[in-house]
């Protein structure tokens, strides 16, 4: 079905004034619906159609989300089209729809899109503009499909590697959660490539290190660590362009972010000059008087979140288009509030070029979605995602090699492969799984044997397998977790609550480790690839294994990239950005922990911080060396940033990349700070025998100490600037910023 034509120009096609509204096409504006089956609720397109006829709801969660049943492309742009025209043409006033889509890690739950490797696996990368072009395609794959608001970035950063979705996240360092966001913020927000969808910001303003890594579960920090560590990646987000920021589930200090006038009006609006629209989780608004019991009713929690400053219910349909209706109409709102929430909505989709052209050409949509040259990038992003943890050399593989086992839950799993937020069955043609990878990589000359060996959680013939590698060569294993979101759940999907995902548990579960150890005992090489979304421990692995490759969720491209890791026709560079513990009774392990005292001396208590696998951890087929750490300047003034630089030179016989990490240290200050903070990162590219300076601009906030306030001051004194093993100082001379 080819798109409608565009309508003719009239009133209808323009942005309406409010006072022609009613107020109830003013309450509709601020709700949303969904299609799809979420708990008792189960809604149709054409039940979608009617509210949007009836009930005036502005906003349609029709496809792109994980309670949908469409997943084809030509079809969730016919729908598209079809809501938006009983939108223009069924209405008073022909005001466009949102359709707002999860598309954290490309449009993955269309069928066919191209898919980026998760949060952690972008951040790995230390290169930004993958982000940024991540959010571009992204974005191109959204609009043609007629998804106009995505869900994302997520911009938490992550202090407990056992919450279930630290995997969305760029990592536990504030520098990189604020990079990586801003960057797929002006991907998503650019119109270079063509017309732009709406990036939100979430989850406002600190969700990532919820009590006991239980999703969701209070987030019990004080004020100056929410201001210090959890709000500066949404300031990078709001500042490259986020149009929409949405709060977390969490309660902060007592105050669930939903209901808070305290974050979403004090905070982001006043103090961080946010201007967009405000949109609430699914079921975040419900969670207010069902979990937190701070409110009485869901007519009560309506209240409470708009007048917190919340302006879109996503999925309120029309139970809340009522309450807001019944709250204006009892003076407990005002309807001067209900008409700026409005105006923000109906300013998002004027921006959006909704009012002009809301359509799509359904007939192109499959020459957009999973393009080559989208996948090409997602390719990129995979291959430099990459991190190599352990290699006694067995890598690069040989070109000569006889024959593979090719092994494990993940090797052919290309749902496993995606991680969450994600179709459930991707079509095999949509990507490349490590067996794929591997296969298409080797010659005729080279046998690959394929033995699945266990599922995630249970054994599968592990005589076979032994039987497999004795005969081989070389083993490329694949272990990890599986597709999972949230509290690894729904287990309808992904197995029992409690099993192998959770957040009680970090290592392989046993039937991973028995398949390992078999491989192992025959003494044949043991390749060790990693696919999962958060920093499992891996100490097994890690002692026994020849090489070990984290892939994080690599997305579709993975297994190529994963197989040109292995056959070194990409020398591998990412390099960890959350730090991997030993075992969960090791968390809480972030380089970045809080100064403390330790009573009985140093020597008598275990190390604050000692993980496995350090931030910023990661190996090459070559080797670097880094000296001559220096700063432009040693003695800056009190509202100076500072330049800094290290000599990278490529020593060994391949080309590569080298990602740096900048760290600083504050020798005295007002306020317990950490003991180190990532201040600046940067990646070069050298041949072998080459050399280069790598120069960061550490900006002055990055020296600034933070009060219960929020308040930043720089305040003078010595600062340890350190990058690889170096370390230089720069002093701030006497005198103070206060911002």
């Amino acid at each position: 079905m080819a798109a409608p034509e565009r309508p003719p120009e009239s009133e209808d096609c323009a942005v309406p004034d409010l006072e022609t509204m009613t107020l109830a096409e003013k309450a509709g504006q601020l709700v949303g619906a969904f299609v799809g089956s979420m708990g008792d609720v189960e809604l149709s397109v054409d039940d979608a159609a009617a509210l949007v006829r009836d009930e005036h709801v502005g906003s349609i969660a029709a496809f792109g989300i994980g309670v949908s049943r469409y997943h084809d492309p030509e079809r969730v742009a016919e729908i598209a089209n079809r809501l938006q025209r009983v939108a223009i043409e069924e209405t008073s006033h022909g005001i466009p729809l949102l359709l707002p889509v999860d598309a954290v890690h490309g449009h993955a739950y269309v069928d066919g899109a191209t898919v980026f490797p998760h949060g952690l696996g972008i951040a790995a990368t230390r290169n930004p503009a993958i982000a940024q072009r991540a959010g571009e395609i992204t974005a191109a794959e959204m609009r043609a499909t007629g998804a106009t608001l995505n869900y994302g970035p997520t911009c938490d950063v992550v202090r407990d590697p056992r919450w279930g979705r630290t995997f969305e996240t760029y990592g536990e360092s504030p520098l990189l959660c604020g990079a990586f966001a801003g960057a797929t913020v002006r991907g998503l927000e650019s119109e270079d490539r063509g017309p732009r969808v709406a990036a939100t910001a979430k989850h406002f303003p600190a969700y990532g290190d919820p009590a006991g890594g239980e999703d969701a579960a209070a987030v019990d920090r004080s004020a100056s660590t929410i201001h210090q560590l959890f709000v500066p990646p949404f300031v990078e987000a709001i500042d490259a362009g986020a149009s929409v920021v949405m709060p977390c589930y969490n309660s902060i200090d007592g105050e669930p972010a939903h209901g808070s006038r305290r974050y979403l009006t004090d905070l982001l609006r006043e103090r961080l000059g946010f201007e967009g629209a405000v949109a609430s989780d699914w079921g975040g608004i419900d969670h207010l008087h069902e979990d937190h019991h701070v409110t009485a009713s869901q007519r009560d929690s309506a209240r409470t979140t708009i007048d917190a400053g919340l302006d879109l219910i996503s999925i309120g349909r029309d139970e809340y288009a009522a309450h807001v209706r019944d709250l204006v109409e009892s003076g407990e709102l005002s309807e001067a509030a209900i008409d700026a929430a409005v105006s923000r909505i109906l300013e998002l989709k004027d921006s959006l070029g909704l009012f002009d052209d809301p359509y799509v050409d359904v007939e192109t949509v499959r020459t957009t979605v999973g393009s080559s040259a989208h996948r090409t990038a997602a390719l990129r992003a995979a291959r430099e995602s990459q991190t190599l943890l352990e290699n006694d050399g067995v890598l690069p593989l040989s070109e000569g090699v006889d024959s593979i086992l090719v092994a494990g839950p993940n090797a052919a799993s290309l749902r496993n492969q995606y991680g969450g937020w994600s179709v459930q069955e991707p079509d095999p043609a949509s990507g490349t799984t490590v067996l794929d990878g591997i296969m298409d990589r080797t010659g005729d000359g080279t046998t690959v044997r394929y033995e699945r060996g266990a599922t995630l959680r249970e054994r599968r013939d592990l005589e076979t397998v032994d039987d497999a590698a004795a005969d081989a060569d070389v083993a490329v294993v694949a272990v990890g977790e599986g597709w999972y979101y949230h509290e690894f759940g729904p287990n309808g999907l992904v197995g029992p609550t409690g099993e192998f995902p959770t957040r009680s548990q970090l290592d392989l579960p046993e039937a991973q480790r028995e398949l390992l150890e078999a491989v192992h005992e025959t003494g044949t090489p043991l390749v060790v690839v990693a696919i999962a979304g958060r920093p499992l421990s891996l100490s097994w692995c890690a002692e026994n294994a020849d090489a070990l490759l984290y892939s994080y969720y690599p997305g579709s491209e993975g297994g190529e990239a994963i197989a040109d890791v292995l056959f070194g026709d990409y020398n591998p560079s990412g390099r960890l950005p959350v730090s991997v513990p030993r075992s969960v009774a090791d968390v809480p392990t972030t380089f970045n922990h809080f100064a403390h005292p330790t009573p009985i001396g140093a020597d008598e208590h275990p190390d604050t911080y000692d993980p496995l696998y350090e931030f910023g951890h990661g190996e090459s087929y070559t080797e670097f060396a880094c000296s001559d750490l220096s700063v432009s300047e040693p003695r800056i003034g009190p509202a100076e940033s500072v330049t800094a630089s290290i000599t990278v030179e490529n020593v060994g016989d391949r080309a590569g990349d080298r990602a740096v990490d900048f760290f600083l240290r504050d020798e005295v200050s007002s306020r317990v700070r950490p003991v180190c903070e990532h201040v600046g990162f940067t990646r070069v590219g050298l041949k072998p025998g080459e050399s280069t300076t790598a120069e960061v601009t550490i900006p002055n906030d990055a020296l600034a100490v933070t009060d219960s306030c929020g308040r930043s001051t720089v305040e003078p004194g010595t600062f340890e600037l350190s990058c690889e093993g170096r370390s230089t100082t720069v002093t701030v001379e006497p005198g103070t910023e206060r911002r």
